[in-house]
């Protein structure tokens, strides 16, 4: 799913949930096609401002199937920061707030049953506090992993917990606020 309402292009998009979006419901942030998780929405054009280009910065954190078995040195290189190269073509250092090995991904996600793993890999917790296009993809790649699953599993202290891909949460705007750490 293309975490929009219009695009056109023959995607799946937000609006094709069954559930009656308020109208200038807009999504906070964006996931790509390829990756899945906690999406925001929200019809308050001035969160997304005061979440990614306010003072204070925000975390958000992504559980990452890679290929292969990450080493310490690895986790030390991505901790340290790595070069990706961002829009425009110019090269920049990438240093994530935490990144660690996550030996049961089934605390964060529901793993489906025939998700079976023939290949060595690795499930790392990595927490952001910048979002550059495909970030986590390239940072990983840049130390020799290809992202083989990329789930959003919070932003702030909004969990995805349990929720099923296609889901909607509602919650009130007091909690809203409070979760995402932001003034009103």
């Amino acid at each position: 799913m293309v975490s929009q309402f219009k695009s056109s292009h023959d995607v799946v998009l937000l609006g094709d949930i069954n559930f009656e979006f308020p109208e200038g419901t807009h999504a906070i942030g964006r996931l790509d096609n390829q990756s899945e998780g906690l999406l925001l929405l929200t019809t308050n054009k001035t969160i997304t401002k005061k979440l990614f280009q306010g003072k204070v910065s925000h975390q958000r954190k992504y559980l990452v199937l890679v290929k292969h078995i990450v080493t310490q040195e690895t986790l030390e290189k991505l901790r340290s920061g790595v070069s990706i190269q961002v829009k425009g073509g110019s090269y920049y250092t990438a240093v994530p707030e935490a990144v660690e090995v996550v030996l049961n991904p089934s605390d964060y996600i529901t793993l489906p049953a025939y998700q079976v793993e023939y290949t060595a890999s690795a499930w790392l917790m990595m927490t952001l506090i910048e979002g550059k296009y495909h970030q986590v993809r390239k940072m990983v790649a840049a130390v020799g992993h290809r992202c083989k699953r990329l789930v959003r599993v919070a932003i702030e202290d909004i969990l995805l917990g349990d929720l099923q891909p296609g889901e909607v949460k509602e919650i009130g705007e007091e909690e809203f606020f409070r979760l995402l750490k932001i003034e009103k």
